[in-house]
């Protein structure tokens, strides 16, 4: 049986992880629409990132 160096297979394990995530982040990419002009000028208006209770709520247990 021939043993192998631990920082080849680290090397590999790393790799594998990486190529991964870069398929799923291409699975994830490739159902991404493209915004509607309603979508745009709703986002330029400031429609986006309201600051909720339950946002709030939420900040307050992470506090640390």
């Amino acid at each position: 049986m021939k043993t192998t160096k631990p920082h080849t297979r680290r090397k590999f394990l790393l790799a594998a992880g990486i190529g991964g995530a870069g398929a799923v982040a291409a699975v994830a990419t490739k159902g991404a629409a493209v915004p509607a002009k309603d979508d745009a000028a709703s986002a330029a208006q400031g429609d986006g990132y309201r600051m909720t209770e339950h946002i709030q709520k939420y900040y307050k247990t992470t506090k640390v």
